[in-house]
Order: C-alpha cells, then sequence, then structure tokens
C-alpha cells in the first residue's frame, strides 16, 4: 500500500526578497503600464490582508468578500483576483508551491458581472464644458487644454499620450497625423489631427518652447513628460468642474468615437482609429443599440 502524501507546508508571503521576485516576475509579464500598476496594488493589498496567515483557498475566498463589501466594482475586484492568480502561477512554476496547492488555490475566480459597463460620454455640449475649463491665458492651461484637446479629439489613450514625443506628429497626405502609432498588443495604427487640435498643441509648444522630446510635460523647462496618472487628474478635475463624477481620460476616448459614429463615420473606420482588434470592442464603445425608428434594414430594396 502506498504511503499517504504529506500536506505541503503552508504557503506564506513574507516581506523578503523570495516573494519580491515573484511579485516582479508577475508584473514583467504584464504589457500594460497601467496592469502592472493595478496587479501590484492588488498584491500589496493581499499580504496587508492576510496579515502573515497561510495564503489558502479560504483565504482568498475571504478577501474577496471583504472586497466586495469594501464596496470595490467587480471589475476592480476581478483585476485584484486575476492578480493573485498570476502570483499563484509563478509560485508554482517557481517551485515555492505545488501543482495541488497551486490548482487549489486557482478555483478562486472572480465576481459575475452582469451587463457591460459601458463607461461616460459626453455630448458635444459637455465636450465644449471640458475644454472651456483650462484658463488658456496661463501656461499651465495651454498645457492642459493640449492633454484634453488631444484625449477627445484624437481617442489616444493616456499612456499613449504621456509617452508621445512631438517629432511624432507629422505630415501625411496633405494634413497633420500620428503616424504608426502602437496600441495595446502591438497593433500600429495613424490617427489624424484635426485642426482645431493642431492649434491646441502649437500654442502649447510654442509659450512652453517646446522643440523636440515628450509633448505633455511640466510647465517648466524640464524635459520629463507627465505620468499617465497626471494625466489622468487633469481629466478627472476638469470633470469634476463640469459636474461628471467618475470620468476620466478613457471616457474622452468613448466620446470621441460616439461622436464620430454620430457624424456618419463608418464603424469599421472607427475601429482602426482606436487600434481594436475586435469590432466587437467597438460597438461596445459606442453604445450601440438597435435603433427601430431607422432600422439598418430599413435601406433594402428588392
Amino acid at each position: 500500500m502506498a504511503a499517504a502524501r504529506p500536506n505541503p507546508a503552508p504557503w506564506l508571503l513574507p516581506e523578503g526578497s523570495q516573494t519580491m521576485a515573484l511579485v516582479n516576475l508577475v508584473l514583467a509579464s504584464v504589457p500594460s503600464a497601467n496592469t502592472r500598476e493595478s496587479y501590484a496594488k492588488g498584491i500589496r493589498d493581499l499580504v496587508a490582508f492576510s496579515e502573515g496567515r497561510p495564503i489558502t483557498r479560504i483565504l482568498l475566498l475571504e478577501w474577496r468578500a471583504a472586497m466586495k463589501a469594501a464596496g470595490r466594482s467587480s471589475s476592480t475586484v476581478n483585476l485584484r483576483i486575476s492578480a493573485a492568480r498570476a502570483l499563484v502561477r509563478e509560485a508554482r512554476n517557481s517551485g515555492a508551491i505545488d501543482l495541488d496547492q497551486a490548482f487549489d488555490l486557482l478555483r478562486v475566480g472572480g465576481l459575475p458581472s452582469r451587463g457591460s459597463r459601458s463607461g461616460n460620454w459626453l455630448t458635444e455640449t459637455q465636450v465644449d464644458e471640458l475644454l472651456a475649463v483650462p484658463d488658456r491665458k496661463t501656461l499651465r492651461g495651454k498645457r492642459d487644454y493640449c492633454v484634453l484637446a488631444m484625449l477627445v479629439g484624437c481617442a489616444l489613450r493616456r499612456e499613449e499620450l504621456a509617452t508621445l514625443n512631438v517629432e511624432d506628429i507629422e505630415r501625411r497626405v496633405g494634413r497633420w497625423a500620428l503616424p504608426d502609432l502602437e496600441s495595446k498588443g502591438g497593433r500600429v495604427r495613424t490617427v489624424g489631427i484635426q485642426p482645431w487640435v493642431k492649434q491646441a498643441i502649437d500654442e502649447w509648444t510654442a509659450a512652453a518652447k517646446i522643440r523636440a522630446g515628450r509633448l505633455i510635460r511640466r510647465t517648466t523647462l524640464d524635459p520629463v513628460g507627465l505620468s499617465s496618472q497626471t494625466i489622468w487628474q487633469i481629466v478627472r478635475r476638469a470633470g469634476a468642474k463640469i459636474g461628471v463624477a467618475h470620468f476620466g481620460p478613457h471616457d474622452l476616448r468613448r466620446t470621441c468615437a460616439k461622436h464620430c459614429r454620430a457624424h456618419g463615420a463608418d464603424i469599421e473606420q472607427i475601429q482602426v482609429m482606436l487600434g481594436h482588434a475586435d469590432i466587437r470592442t467597438t460597438a461596445r464603445y459606442l453604445g450601440t443599440e438597435q435603433d427601430l425608428v431607422h432600422a439598418p434594414n430599413d435601406r433594402l430594396v428588392h
């Protein structure tokens, strides 16, 4: 008769080099800077919640319930659970825990999502109000106006804007554009720049005497660019000024897509502009609903 397999030692997450090595492996596997930041925050939260107790399936379930009870959204909870699962997989791969422990921990999933979160869109009037928030007589106001104009006019992600250089703005087929802009997943796209957006860029760069390097930076001669988090704060503050709560840069990206569609742009062209791999993602951005007053098949004739 085979001997019973001994129970593995409990898995602890002490503050130390071994845990940090696992965390670094997890973060290195995530391409998005925002997701890396969220994963790091999630792992820190798990370590704080465990208070030195072994990481078990029961503890992960308790952590998930505590986040829900604290009012965390399903998306936030699920992102943090994903971070914990990534940590478990790295621990399994490195031999820090055995396969049975990993299997048990990976059984803990996220919270169910009912429906899809569509985010916020601004009306054209609200866009005008938002763009009027920065005081364009000041250097900071010119910069913040340029930030808002680039986000709502070019549907950029905040990370893309944070890393954009002046040299990236080029003339293509008789107009200003952002050619070969790298999207998430390594996809490359070209985004046109509207004249009013280019004017916002020119006003800011002329006032700040910027000729090369990061486009969006501090209002001093320091060439260091603003972080994506600071760009988020600029948008959040402007949204609060016009009475829009829970508003961020991605909502301006949605707003741009929504208005493009309302003015007759093809959804396929909007997909290309946004850099989406799947047109269903674009449809969710647009909040597409069936129009039975002007149904699409009304145009069919026979």
